[in-house]
């Protein structure tokens, strides 16, 4: 009797265990899953239905041409070169957030640009010296 209760034991505790465990989970269950889940219905999921967000990039200063380095708003690295100045470039978007960077040095000792989105100005500035750079960053519209 004694051999058959060292050989039984472990499995008979391995079953108690899982049984205990099984036990508390369907308790558990019947507690944090009694609730149905709520399911939003969505008219539309189309961009066009959003306002978009738009951007405006603008450059102007006492020089002829300048050249100008951006970031789209999808964050991607842009360049023109040789624009003439006063520069502006409108971008819109229906992304949730969007980063405006702007970058320009011109042949003149002045250069000013701004960023505005939403026709709110977020950044203008402007720089003096011979071929003036300036930069305009908003961190987040």
């Amino acid at each position: 009797m004694i051999r058959l209760i060292r050989r039984a034991w472990l499995p008979i505790l391995i079953l108690v265990a899982a049984s205990a465990g099984a036990l508390v989970v369907s308790n558990v269950r019947t507690v944090f899953g009694a609730h149905p889940v709520i399911i939003t219905d969505i008219t539309s999921d189309n961009a066009e239905d959003f306002n978009p967000t738009v951007v405006i990039y603008e450059i102007y200063g006492s020089g002829n041409t300048a050249v100008i380095n951006y970031m789209d708003l999808e964050g991607k690295p842009q360049r023109a070169e040789d624009v003439p100045l006063p520069w502006t470039l409108r971008l819109e978007t229906t992304l949730p957030s969007v980063q405006p960077n702007i970058m320009a040095q011109t042949d003149g000792d002045s250069i000013s640009c701004r960023v505005t989105v939403d026709d709110v100005v977020k950044d203008e500035r402007t720089a003096t010296g011979v071929t003036a750079q300036t930069f305009c960053y908003v961190k987040a519209a």
